[in-house]
């Protein structure tokens, strides 16, 4: 069977599939993968920056406590804007499409990661230095809000239903592919003397943010736009004029609830282990800074495997079951994962990070793109997902790194407290996953047509959003 997107025909039945050509599942699957890596490259190159650089460069003078709070400060501008960009992005995506916004949001990154790059100094330009690169913080945040859902969406929307799991989880494995990319980045720069690391080393990785670009363009102009989307645009030339986030609040809020607490528990693990826990092993002075970095270069190898053994299993289990168990292990390692962290050794470190954030974030967060994919029809699921994921990220990680800095000082140095703040976040979404339905095992055209127990989604079925005409 072949589709046909915008050919005539009856509703497809319910073992109707919307997948693409291999070949073109094949360019999707590498796109997905490729434009979150370039755009997680530049938002996690900031984070690992803030932990060790920007305290000194930006924000010199300050006590060093301080100092690493502020610089911790402007990381959270950058979540706090995501939300921004997953409502803008997200409302574009579900007006024209997936494809043109997302390669608005790989541009708009590399041009603001570039520009990091060439930043003056405090020493050189006083206060304006702070300024902009919060300025600058707050695009990449607008843009990185409006990546994830898109390039989830187009292997989501592609897939077979019996691979949707895997398939939406490329976009999630580009994090940490980009994540250890840039950690290399930095640790080779950071091998330089440290004058020169200060001053003119951690540039680098920065500026070749706009090689990248071009390259994440490139690959994402020979993408076809979503054959699921396409199809709902044809339908009534009346659906040019509704306001998807409208749409989504007024009609979806149960599922937004949902889409967001589930997603906490992941963006708390990222938080934590991939920017605080970095700060701190490198402030306690016991682990050399380039062996910091490698180390969690590792654990990003680990999080790729635990993400996709993660997403292969919620194709076969469900995704909802495997969210749950990543929920639980969560709440049983806090405890012993800050008590590694406080060992101060390589191994402990290494231990830390392997189960702290490959292991829990690719349970917590590898089937997340499928499940939220799930909760909403086509015509608002563009921003569903990224306002959804977006606030489970400003809420679970953007602060994380000022919270655990804060407790530390306030618990005089034990991390205790940052495990009880850990569990706390694991518990809300564990709550808000028993609460939901898993739709894993549902078509396309069902997750637009509504099923029992789902808010709104039936009214969508109504209306015969989102169903694509199949042709023999």
């Amino acid at each position: 069977m072949t589709l046909n997107a915008n050919a005539p025909g009856p509703v497809p039945g319910p073992t109707a599939s919307y997948t693409a050509s291999p070949q073109e599942m094949r360019r999707i699957l590498f796109s997905s993968f490729l434009g979150t890596a370039v755009e997680y490259y530049d938002f996690i190159l900031y984070a690992t920056a803030a932990g060790i650089v920007f305290n000194q460069v930006f924000f010199a003078g300050m006590d060093p406590s301080l100092a690493i709070f502020v610089s911790f400060g402007t990381l959270a501008v950058g979540y706090i804007a995501r939300p921004l960009g997953g409502f803008i992005f997200g409302h574009l995506g579900d007006k024209v499409g997936r494809k043109s916004i997302l390669v608005g949001t790989v541009l708009m990154m590399g041009l603001a990661s570039t520009a990091i790059g060439l930043l003056p100094t405090s020493e050189q330009i006083g206060v304006w230095a702070p300024i902009l690169l919060v300025s600058l913080r707050l695009f990449q945040g607008i843009a990185v809000g409006g990546e994830w859902g898109g390039a989830m969406l187009l292997a989501f929307e592609n897939s077979k239903k019996e691979s949707r799991g895997f398939a939406a989880a490329f976009a999630y494995m580009g994090a940490p592919a980009g994540t250890i990319l840039g950690t290399l980045m930095l640790s080779a720069m950071s091998t330089l003397p440290k004058e020169q690391f200060i001053e003119w080393g951690w540039r680098v990785p920065f500026v070749l943010s706009a090689v990248l670009m071009a390259l994440g363009i490139f690959i994402r102009m020979r993408v076809s736009e979503s054959r699921v989307f396409k199809e709902l645009s044809a339908k009534s030339e009346a659906k040019k004029s509704r306001v998807p986030a409208a749409e989504l609040f007024r009609e979806h809020p149960k599922s937004l609830l949902v889409a967001v607490a589930s997603g906490l528990s992941g963006q708390m693990a990222q938080g934590l282990m991939g920017a605080w826990a970095i700060s701190y092993a490198v402030q306690q002075a016991v682990l050399a800074q380039t062996e910091v970095l490698n180390l969690k270069a590792i654990g990003g190898v680990g999080t790729i495997a635990a993400i996709i053994v993660a997403s292969k299993l919620s194709d076969r289990l469900g995704r909802r079951r495997i969210l749950i168990w990543g929920n639980i292990g969560a709440m049983l390692l806090a405890f012993p994962v800050m008590g590694l962290l406080e060992m101060g050794s390589t191994t402990a470190f290494l231990l830390a990070i392997f189960l702290g954030l490959s292991l829990v974030q690719g349970f917590t967060a590898g089937p997340y793109g499928a499940f939220v994919g799930e909760l909403f029809p086509t015509s608002v699921r563009y921003s569903g997902t990224s306002i959804g994921y977006q606030l489970a990220s400003t809420l679970g990680a953007g602060f994380t790194p000022m919270i655990a800095t804060a407790l530390v000082m306030a618990g005089g140095g034990s991390l205790w407290m940052v495990a009880v703040l850990w569990m706390a976040f694991s518990a809300m979404s564990l709550v808000s996953l028993l609460a939901a339905k898993d739709r894993s095992r549902e078509e396309i055209q069902d997750l637009d047509g509504g099923a029992p127990g789902t808010d709104g989604t039936a009214a969508d079925g109504a209306r015969g959003t989102g169903r694509l005409a199949p042709t023999a």
